[in-house]
């Protein structure tokens, strides 16, 4: 039967489908890392913003396919993770400005839909470089067009559209040399091509019955969501029908690995309690639920296996005296933002490691942002940032080149004036921050910081996860390898000689000012002894060491 057109239910499926086949293949992306550096985080960005989107649409509940594409680019745009993710999110929010209005999705709009996000993202894009993820959707939607004249069966289109994004996604190291050099495709354009190979297995599955769709279920967050403590206070201690929440796990043995039937032990605890989630893989099953016989529950579940993980607790004796500190709390909070007001300027930054942070929080910065390296930040997380500075105008100092599209993204999202300076890195950070004046204006605060940015070079010493060559440098796999501005330029077996042939490529005679901070894997006397080496290799320079505490990047390096 030629599938011409999905409704809603069919929609979501492909959906989630898409989100299922990128998180799988997510850890594979992430080793495409062009650079040998243990932070490849591709695959894991476009992973969660893609859960972000699905999340969005189960939450929402819509009724037709444009509301469930809205609704799936808004969760996009808000949980978007680095520059993948922030293009992915762009991709699809023009995708869904199509959309809005259909009823359900035909080949026609589905390729309409593709070139729309097209534009969009090239749009979102300062200067857009063609072999990444951008070229793959051009591709891959130009296909889809030429298909869509052709074709009314949206099956053979998607099927079309993916060999067409596969095509570009092998030729993107034509295009970009560092990927040939190094051998491998594009990470973010191989992870649009994990999606549309989601998209084609959904389609292939759909049909006319209705489709259930269910969210990956993360026992530990649902239970947070039905624990919400704002939700209680809306109660009373007596109305609480099922007063034992009852948590457990089970091995299962052997036999009821194969046999357990996760619908009908649903719906049997279902007639003794609510507030139930019931979670099974192959080897273990996790449950919640709220009852009155919690010890009946655990009995059934014991049948399966052996119990572990147990706990019961009274929620009625929780209640009451949640209640009590509910009432207390909101008192001070009350309180509290009676006789707060705005302050003129608040500075958000990103680092990771308690020492780094506390670099930034004495120099001035209003809110820490916990990220970096393999922590990119969402947009979400960036604009709550913001608004905790409880600031009239806002600074953004992300600190590392995968969250400078995010940053962006949140200072648009925000209602009051909202700067990114394009930082990208700690020392970088330090230099913007530093060059700050309370008492000029926010133009030229963005000024003077931009160009602070500008004078400090920025040195970084890790590790290399895999054998290559870069820019000429043979790289080999644990040798430690040193960045300067992003480039390597430095690969030796022992951390002292990298970090001193690193050093050698960054001082030169104007330079004054050496600043080494030392991750979670270096001892301070080990950086007394770096310094020393330094100092006598550059007399004239002045050398300071903090303890980042940051993990991955052995050392930090700003020479100014």
């Amino acid at each position: 039967m030629v599938k011409r057109s999905l409704n809603t239910q069919q929609f979501k499926l492909l959906l989630q489908k898409g989100a299922d086949q990128l998180t799988a293949h997510s850890s594979t992306i992430n080793a495409l890392n062009v650079f040998p550096v243990p932070d490849g985080d591709t695959g894991t960005n476009m992973s969660l913003t893609i859960k972000s989107g699905i999340r969005h649409v189960l939450d929402g509940d819509p009724g037709t396919v444009g509301e469930t594409a809205i609704l799936f680019a808004k969760g996009l745009l808000m949980g978007a993770r680095g520059n993948s993710g922030v293009i992915l999110s762009q991709l699809f929010r023009g995708f869904s400005k199509v959309l809005e209005n259909e009823i359900e999705l035909t080949a026609g709009k589905w390729a309409e839909a593709l070139q729309a996000g097209v534009d969009t993202a090239y749009k979102a894009v300062m200067k857009p470089v063609e072999g990444t993820i951008l070229t793959v959707a051009k591709d891959a939607a130009n296909v889809a067009i030429k298909q869509a004249q052709h074709h009314e069966s949206l099956e053979k289109v998607l099927q079309e559209t993916l060999k067409a994004a596969k095509r570009s996604l092998d030729l993107t190291p034509q295009l970009l040399p560092l990927l040939k050099e190094v051998g491998v495709v594009d990470s973010g354009g191989r992870g649009l091509v994990a999606i549309y190979e989601g998209f084609v297995m959904a389609i292939s599955e759909a049909d006319e019955t209705s489709v259930e769709i269910k969210a990956s279920v993360n026992l530990d967050e649902k239970v947070d969501e039905l624990h919400d403590h704002n939700a209680h206070a809306f109660m009373k201690t007596e109305d609480i029908k099922y007063g034992y929440c009852t948590e457990f796990m089970v091995r299962f043995d052997q036999k009821s690995a194969i046999s357990f039937n996760e619908s009908a032990f649903r719906e049997r605890l279902s007639q003794d309690g609510d507030s139930l989630l019931v979670v099974a893989d192959d080897e273990l099953l996790k449950v919640h639920v709220h009852t009155e016989k919690p010890g009946m529950m655990l009995s059934l579940a014991q049948d399966f296996g052996e119990l572990i993980k147990i706990k019961v607790e009274n929620m009625r004796e929780q209640h009451a005296g949640l209640l009590s500190q509910t009432q207390t709390k909101k008192k001070v909070k009350s309180d509290q933002n009676a006789k707060r007001e705005k302050i003129p300027y608040g500075i958000v930054t990103v680092a990771i490691g308690k020492g780094v942070k506390a670099l930034f929080e004495s120099i001035g910065a209003t809110v820490v942002l916990e990220g970096g390296q393999t922590m990119n930040p969402s947009t979400e997380d960036l604009v709550k940032a913001i608004e905790d500075t409880h600031a009239e105008k806002v600074f953004i100092l992300p600190n590392n080149s995968n969250i400078v599209m995010a940053a962006s993204q949140a200072a648009e999202v925000v209602d009051l004036p909202v700067e990114v300076i394009k930082t990208k890195s700690i020392p970088q950070g330090m230099a913007a921050l530093l060059a700050f004046n309370a008492e000029a204006d926010l133009d030229q605060n963005a000024k003077h910081m931009t160009e602070a940015v500008q004078q400090v070079k920025s040195g970084q010493i890790t590790y290399a996860v895999r054998d290559t060559s870069v820019n000429g440098v043979p790289i080999k796999k644990n040798d430690f390898i040193g960045l300067l501005n992003g480039d390597i330029l430095a690969s030796k077996p022992e951390r002292m000689d990298t970090a001193i042939e690193l050093l050698k490529h960054m001082i030169n005679d104007d330079d004054e000012i050496v600043t080494l901070i030392y991750g979670e894997n270096v001892n301070e006397s080990e950086a007394f002894q770096l310094s020393e080496a330094i100092q006598a290799l550059f007399e004239d320079v002045e050398i300071e060491i903090h303890s980042g505490g940051q993990p991955l990047y052995d050392y930090l390096i700003a020479v100014e």
